[in-house]
């Protein structure tokens, strides 16, 4: 069982508050996931195409026994059926989930990138981890070197 697993969650079209509702539930309810922790939402300027509403954006950490890869087609399922459509690269969406952690592991496959590749960018969900767990990501730094790579 993992134990220290944040992942995003972004709307910026509809009722705002009540998508992060929904979406919260609905992680809620998958299998083999537990939330153990939450931020407070966050209203933050959209990155890349900056010409659409604010996003308002939360993380959550959980536990799970799902792979990476398992969790992400979860997370993926979610949004398609909050409907979720992918028309434009960082353009207005009702829902978006993003894996940000998955404990210590480092991936970099077609399919997945671990942690997430903007994270660092993103000074908004760090600050959000932070609430969450203030010692996650200095200790996510001291295990870095000697993190398990798949």
């Amino acid at each position: 069982m993992e134990r220290n697993v944040y992942i995003s969650l972004g709307t910026n079209l509809g009722k705002l508050e009540e998508n992060l509702q929904r979406v919260s539930a609905a992680v809620a309810a998958l299998d083999a996931v537990r939330v153990t922790g939450c931020s407070e939402p966050v209203l933050t300027r959209p990155v890349g195409l900056k010409e659409q509403p604010d996003f308002l954006n939360q993380v959550q950490r959980l536990e799970t026994s799902l792979s990476p890869e398992k969790l992400l087609v979860r997370l993926q399922r979610i949004e398609d059926e909050m409907g979720r459509v992918r028309e434009r690269r960082w353009g207005p969406r009702i829902i978006d989930l993003d894996l940000l952690f998955y404990g210590n592991k480092v991936r970099n496959t077609k399919r997945l990138v671990l942690p997430h590749p903007q994270v660092w960018k993103r000074r908004f969900f760090l600050e959000m981890v932070e609430q969450i767990d203030s010692t996650f990501l200095q200790q996510w730094a001291r295990q870095y070197a000697s993190r398990s790579i798949d």
